[in-house]
């Protein structure tokens, strides 16, 4: 019979467990054990429910030495214990050697070994020791599932995942739907896990959250929002993973207001100390060019983990600043934190826009042979990109004829814009022969660029000639188009647009800034207007591409100084880059577009990318 003693301790040790105070019970176990008391198996195994990840792994081995020496290591449930005890503490491979080791197993065991494999990432063993589960005819149940469907995301096999749900089904287990719309969704089947979703009677964060990031994956940014906005009027409150992706639906859309009531929610609910989602604010204020706001977030990180260096990296190189790219690497090295494939793809991108061909080459060396880091194609794309964007042409095709991976449409297509602003039109007739005999282009961005070379060299003939394989091939071209936020409202302009309701107050303001310009020494590039028709007709339509007609109506739209932010889906071109030089000087206004690569910050005549981009 135990001892009334020993039972105390017991209780006040499983007292701790239970409020999630390790520490506090493992400090009192060993106060047990100065006293001379021997713990029995209801001890240990209070003592180890209430491990988490705070214990450490030589914690957990001493209290199995001490199950050992007092006989208790057969005992199932103390085993049990020490299994999930050694998962917990990152003790997996001492996990695995005492589960081989064990005589008697039960579902709680392997549900523990299966949860602890999909926490680590080893999903392929998760799936084995379910196999294994099924083999020695333990059933399984909900905590299995869960723990399967984590690991079918992990190993992004949507099969499995059918397999597991099928199973569920079949073993009356239909508690898990939440976790199988997470499933569903983080493996890209966006379908499958909308159907479940729509059917769910009890929606939890989980789902919800799962479809908020599938419709963000997908693009689907408004989506997400709505999706948003009807958890929260079900009274479903968000977690941390809610907020990161909802925040990244309004970065992709460039919404600042939005993206400031979100920094609002996350404060009123507590999640500013979270890495993740302080991770993913940053990165919106700075994809809404707002990179002041991203730098006071960084700064005030209590926690700072690869992502959010990543973020503050990524931010300094969108926004030109090469030097506090490279400064921020540094510092992210310096700090403990090792850099990965994106950090790095961060850096070759500030030095691209830069036009740094030493340092890429540089941290390109460290990433592969101080790192050990396998290049991916961006990789390659961004130091091929960095060496035609200074017109070293013969060396990136030196560096293309021994790269492991194929050129891809991004890398020509990266290769042609450089081909177009250093007037090489002989290397661009290849890359447009190469983009052209891809299967499947995005779009007909090759096709309008190469027509643009030609134009611009007065060759109509060949120009005619590319748009008209354009149409045979059927491929679509992009219109351009800019876009800038005034009063929470989002007002979009296509070149030459009249469509606006303010469109006669717009083109007033437009010819007022003309004259203005032209006081200030502004000549148009006429080379940029890609019409067969006079110089007059040319200088005229140069007045109305999509940004300029963006940034005259927020003029006449916004308060005095008050900064503008302008977002264009395609490249910004050299009469426009020098136009809105000038037009900031002018109106004393800071102006920033972003355009499909990296941002463009105006003020006093001048832009940030030091007109090299």
């Amino acid at each position: 019979m135990r001892g009334k003693v020993a039972v105390s301790w017991t209780i006040l040790i499983g007292g701790y467990a239970q409020n999630k105070q390790p520490m506090e019970a493992f400090n009192l176990y060993v106060e047990m054990l100065r006293t001379g008391l021997k713990p029995d198996h209801v001890t240990f195994a209070t003592l180890l429910s209430g491990c988490d990840e705070t214990i450490t792994r030589k914690d957990v081995h001493q209290v199995h030495a001490q199950i050992t020496r007092l006989g208790f290591d057969s005992d199932l449930a103390v085993c049990n214990s020490l299994v999930d005890s050694y998962c917990k503490s990152q003790g997996l491979e001492l996990a695995f050697q005492l589960f081989k080791g064990m005589i008697t197993r039960d579902t709680i065991t392997f549900n523990t070994m299966i949860t602890g494999c999909s926490r680590e990432g080893l999903n392929e063993q998760a799936i084995e020791l379910f196999s294994e589960m099924q083999h020695y005819g333990f059933r399984p149940s909900d905590f299995t599932f869960a723990a399967l469907l984590r690991a079918c995301v992990g190993l992004d096999v949507t099969t499995v995942g059918q397999q597991v749900h099928a199973l569920a089904i079949k073993a009356n287990l239909i508690k898990q739907r939440n976790a199988l719309v997470d499933m569903y969704a983080k493996c890209g089947r966006f379908d499958e896990a909308n159907i479940i979703f729509e059917n769910l009677a009890d929606r939890s964060s989980v789902a919800w959250t799962a479809m908020i990031s599938a419709c963000v994956q997908q693009g689907l940014n408004d989506e997400a929002f709505k999706l948003f906005n009807e958890m929260r009027s079900n009274s479903v409150c968000g977690d941390q993973a809610t907020f990161a992706s909802t925040v990244r639906a309004s970065a992709n859309l460039a919404l600042l207001s939005l993206g400031k009531q979100l920094h609002s929610c996350i404060i009123r609910a507590g999640f500013m100390s979270n890495v993740f989602c302080g991770s993913s604010l940053l990165d919106m204020y700075a994809k809404c060019g707002s990179l002041k706001d991203s730098i006071v977030i960084f700064k005030n990180m209590p926690e700072r983990n690869t992502i959010s260096w990543n973020a503050m990296i990524s931010a300094y190189a969108q926004n030109g600043d090469s030097k506090a790219t490279l400064r921020s690497f540094k510092e992210m090295v310096e700090s403990g934190v090792h850099p990965d494939h994106v950090s790095f793809l961060g850096v070759l991108t500030a030095c691209s826009h830069s036009g740094c061909v030493d340092e890429a080459r540089q941290y390109f060396n460290i990433m592969t042979q101080t790192y050990k880091l396998t290049p991916q194609k961006e990789h390659y794309a961004s130091l091929v990109d960095v060496l035609c964007r200074r017109g070293r042409f013969k060396e990136a095709e030196a560096w293309m004829a021994q790269m492991p991976v194929e050129p891809d449409e991004i890398m020509w297509s990266s290769i042609l814009n450089s081909c177009r602003i250093h007037k090489n039109q002989e290397f661009a007739k290849r890359a447009a022969d190469a983009l052209f005999n891809l299967d499947m282009l995005r779009d007909g961005a090759a096709y309008v660029t190469m027509s643009n070379i030609y134009a611009e060299a007065g060759d109509w003939e060949h120009m005619a000639k590319v748009k008209k394989a354009m149409r045979e091939r059927g491929v679509r071209k992009v219109p351009a188009y800019s876009w800038v936020e005034v009063g929470r409202k989002v007002h979009v302009f296509t070149a030459n647009d009249r469509t606006h309701p303010l469109n006669d107050e717009i083109r007033k303001k437009i010819d007022t800034l003309g004259k203005r310009m032209e006081e200030e020494g502004y000549k148009p590039h006429l080379s940029c207007a890609l019409q067969n028709v006079n110089d007059e007709m040319k200088a005229e339509s140069l007045k109305y591409h999509s940004e300029r007609l963006a940034i005259a109506f927020a003029l006449i739209s916004m308060p005095e100084r008050t900064p503008i932010l302008v977002m264009k889906n395609l490249r910004a071109c050299v009469d426009c880059h020098a136009a809105i030089k000038v037009i900031s000087k002018v109106v004393q206004r800071e102006i920033t577009v972003r355009d499909f690569s990296r941002f463009h910050h105006f003020k006093d005549g001048a832009c940030s990318c030091g007109d090299y981009w």
